[in-house]
């Protein structure tokens, strides 16, 4: 078995896509993976799995749909894969600062080339950094008065991206030890 963490992108926002965490870690349970742990409410899962990360992410996608009738993507990365973007971290200083404005976008596939100076040219103050496979996002302002909206990091990435900010980041990496 591997540790693994995955991302529900969009679930239990403004009262649509609910799905409860007891109830998801049910549903891991039943696609037989164990220990499976949730960290808040955002869809974040630390679980032990064999298999790659694409049937993972296909396989709790197919359960979400069938048990709570939402349609999500799901991206999912080993406790390695997890440590190295972590490492890969580009802003350092405004993480410890201030970790709730430093958000990490993971992309379902890897990262279309130049996506962080796509999502850049939206940008009004952020700043967006490309590094370990993720797209880092720096918002000064705080991410609710930015200009960048999902649809176009999504464009910028070539797939759909879910993002956690820094304190989350750190919580799901000890969570998987």
């Amino acid at each position: 078995m591997v540790k693994r963490i995955a991302l529900l992108r969009g679930i239990n926002v403004g009262g649509r896509n609910k799905v409860p965490m007891a109830a998801l870690r049910e549903v891991c349970a039943g696609l037989g993976w164990r220990e499976a742990a949730t960290f808040i409410q955002s869809g974040n899962v630390v679980f032990d799995a064999q298999g790659g990360d694409g049937a993972l992410e296909a396989a709790l996608e197919k359960a979400l749909a069938e048990r709570f009738e939402v349609r999500t993507a799901v991206i999912v990365r080993s406790g390695t894969e997890w440590a190295k973007i972590i490492a890969a971290n580009p802003f350092a200083d405004e993480s410890e600062r201030e970790p709730n404005r430093v958000l990490v976008g993971l992309s379902k596939h890897a990262l279309a080339p130049g996506a962080a100076e796509a999502a850049a040219k939206a940008a009004a103050g952020e700043r967006v950094e490309q590094a370990g496979g993720a797209l880092w996002f720096h918002y000064p302002n705080g991410a609710g008065q930015s200009k960048l909206t999902p649809a176009m990091i999504d464009r910028a990435a070539g797939s759909p991206v879910t993002a956690r900010n820094w304190r989350t980041m750190i919580a799901l990496a000890d969570m998987a030890g």
